[in-house]
Formats: structure tokens, sequence, C-alpha cells
């Protein structure tokens, strides 16, 4: 915080200017009025022409000059003063973990009158205090949409893009309030790329125009791409591990308030830098939860979406250890005849990345499609509880606590992340030695 400085007065011949006066003041040597000398002036005229006769004229007479006052030392400037010495400033820093919670009953309807002493909290088995707690509508809520563009999606792009955009007109408030911080939103695609089509806005329109972009890779770059050392790789890539690093590690972690990623996907990833493990890991960092939407067209597959898809705009073409989904990546000085494996379960994998960072994930089926699930989502951002405290144990290493979060009444359902990496703090500086007083 800065406070107003205010300057010291300047003398300038005698007159002091002081900032912040419209006008200066000026210290002058006082007098006596002249009334002083008028009376004794008069009896002196009387005297002297009763006396005149008697006593010679030796010229003019003058008066003495009156008794100056005696003028008021100047004190001493400001400055000049001595001061106390002012105590050195302390920062103080707390590593509050928060965790957002949705609760249901038996029946799945969302419970949203609970205070925060209706809430148990566990750190690897110890008990701990909650000192912060907050409904929806105290926090701004800020969205990353995730969208598979890649030749698997090709027939669900129209669905994904006309839901989104009445999930955004819904789900993100838009607020006249100047210092109110609005909802806020990105746009990511992925396939053989990771792109940011839209950056964080709260406008609408921006998002929309965003949308409309979405589109699958032309068939014929798609369908072939070379590799390192000759080799060729067929389908082009499904980069679902990077996208949802960076879209943790390089915009949510950053923000404040309520974070969450909603990802439409199949599941596969083919040819990620990242894998399952460190993408997980990123969102937990950022405290943002993952809500997955798995969409998926049986009749792609066999199609044009091959196995082992290339690493592009990631660090280059070829395999990476642990990146992918079983493998991920692929080239190299032979071409070997590609070799059909088993489809990864793509739905296990969404469920993981939502499960272990708080979130849920859904599945479009005839009797449940995209938009409705998107107004379940809706639901669940609504009626989230943010809870935080200040763990018993200060971090010694960046080691994962296990969290533990349930209601005392014991037939509700509690929704949140079961843990997060710790911290470990950077150390304080030292504070500033005080500056010695003068003439001390």
């Amino acid at each position: 915080m800065h406070g107003q400085i205010l300057e010291l007065p300047t003398r300038r011949n005698g007159i002091y200017e002081v900032s912040g006066m419209d006008r200066a003041f000026e210290v002058r040597p006082m007098t006596r009025t002249t009334e002083f000398a008028r009376r004794p002036i008069s009896i002196f005229l009387s005297l002297l022409l009763v006396l005149l006769p008697s006593i010679p004229v030796h010229g003019q007479q003058h008066l003495p000059p009156p008794q100056q006052q005696q003028q008021t030392p100047t004190p001493a400037p400001p400055s000049q003063q001595q001061q106390p010495p002012t105590p050195p400033k302390i920062a103080v820093e707390t590593n509050m973990v928060t965790v957002a919670a949705t609760v249901r009953d038996k029946k799945g309807q969302i419970i949203s009158n609970l205070t925060k002493d209706d809430f148990a909290l566990d750190e690897d088995g110890r008990p701990q205090t909650v000192s912060y707690f907050a409904r929806e509508n105290d926090l701004p809520l800020t969205v990353g949409l995730l969208v598979d563009t890649s030749m698997s999606q090709r027939r669900l792009i129209d669905q994904e893009r006309t839901a989104s955009a009445t999930f955004i007109d819904q789900a993100l408030r838009e607020s006249e309030d100047k210092d109110t911080k609005k909802d806020q939103a990105f746009l990511i695609h992925f396939d053989r790329e990771v792109e940011l089509l839209q950056d964080l806005t709260s406008s609408h329109k921006k998002l929309q125009d965003a949308l409309r972009e979405l589109q699958t890779p032309e068939l014929e770059d798609a369908s072939e791409t070379q590799g390192e050392g000759g080799g060729h790789h067929h389908g082009g890539g499904t980069l679902l591990y990077d996208a949802v690093f960076l879209a943790s590690d390089d915009m949510m972690k950053k923000q404040q308030g309520r974070k969450a990623l909603i990802i439409l996907s199949d599941g596969v990833d083919r040819g990620s830098k990242e894998s399952l493990s460190s993408a997980i890991e990123a969102a937990q960092r950022a405290n943002t939860v993952v809500y997955s939407i798995l969409f998926k067209d049986e009749q792609s597959y066999g199609g044009h979406e091959g196995h082992g898809g290339p690493h592009i705009g990631m660090g280059g073409p070829g395999g990476y250890p642990g990146g992918g989904y079983p493998g991920g990546g692929g080239g190299g000085g032979r071409h070997y005849p590609q070799q059909r494996e088993e489809r990864p379960d793509g739905k296990k994998i969404l469920d993981r990345m939502s499960k272990e960072t708080g979130g849920r994930l859904f599945e479009v089926t005839k009797k449940q499609a995209v938009d409705q699930i998107y107004d379940l989502i809706q639901q669940d951002l609504r009626g989230q509880y943010i809870l935080g405290y200040v763990p018993d144990k200060s971090p010694t290493s960046a080691d994962y606590r296990k969290i533990h979060l349930a209601t005392k009444q014991k037939d509700l359902i509690v929704q949140a992340r079961d843990g997060y990496y710790a911290e470990q703090p950077a150390p304080a500086p030292a504070p500033a030695a005080a500056k010695p007083v003068p003439g001390s």
C-alpha cells in the first residue's frame, strides 16, 4: 500500500513555502504601532511651550525608535528533528490449500445450503481446521474448453460447437460493475497440434467467433505424416495430454477463484509429449477441476485414425518416454509394417483425469445429448463450495498429500479432489536493518 507523500517545507528569503497550501507564509519582525509614540509627543509639546523662554534651542530632537519585539526563533524543519527509527517490515505468507467440492444426496440432487461447520476435512489422516469458506456466487469462474478436433471427431464437431456456444452463454456471468471480476473462458483445440483459438476473455462474442473456427485437419494432411528417418505415421495424432498440461500450467495456474477444464474427446491420446500422470499433476497443481465429456464416433475407427501418431508442435516428431497412450510417438531409422494394436480405453482415461482432480465424467449417449451434459456441469459449478485450510505441518518437500473431505451428515456424497502437491515455501528474505538516527 502506498500512502500519500508529504514534502517538507522549504525556505526562500525568509518565506516558507509549504506544498499543498494555496499561498506561502512569511516570518517578519514584529513592531509596535505608531499609537505607542503619539501620546508622549502631545505631553512634551505642552511642557515645551511653558518652558520655552528658559530653555535654549539646540535643534530638532528625534525620538528614539520604538523598541523592537524580540523575534521568535524559527523552529527547525521536520527533516532536522530527531525521528524515531522505523521498524522493519516483515512479510508473512500462508500456504493455504483450497478445495472445491460439490455435495449431493443419494438421489443425485445437489445440496447447496451447507455451512463450514457441516464439513470434516483430513490431510494424511490428520484433522484440519477449515479457515476459509465460500459458496459459488462469491468467486469468479474461469473455464477452459478443450475440444478434440482429430479425425475421429470429424462427424461430431458441429454438435460440439453448438453445445459449447450454449454453455458459454448460460454459464459465464456478465457483469457491468467494473469492480467485480467477471467470469472468463478460453478455447483450445487439439489434434496433431495444440492451438489456443481464444485467449482468456469475458466476451461471449469472441468465444463464439472462436468456436466457429473449430474444424478437423484436412484429410490428406492427417492421413500420412513423415517422421524422423523417413518413417511415416498414419492418423495425424491426438495430443490430449499435452492439451491438458498446457491449459493447466500455462493458463489456469495464474488464475484465482474457481477453475474448471471441460474436455470434449473420445479420450484416446496419440503422440503427446506429456504422460497421463503429468497432465493430471499439472491440473492438480493449478487447483483446477477437470470435467470430461466422452464423445466418440465408433464408425470413425477403422478409417483414418491410426495408431502411434506423430509428435507435432510439442518438440518435434518421434517417440517420447512415457508419452501418449499406450506408447505415443514413433519413427526411427527403419520403417516396419504397422502392427494393429488394441485401441486404448478412452473412457478409463477421462474418468481418471476427472476423479483425481475433483470433477466428473459424462458420456454422450442416445438418452443424454451433449447439451444436456453441459447443463449438468453448469449445475455442478453453481453448487460448488470452496474450502480453505492451512496444513498443520509445513511442507519440507514437494510431496503429494492425501485429502479426505466429508460431511458430518453421513448420507451425503462429496465430490472433491483427493489430494494435492505441496509447494515448498521459498525462504523469507532477511528483514532490512534499521537506519541509524543522526546524532544518536
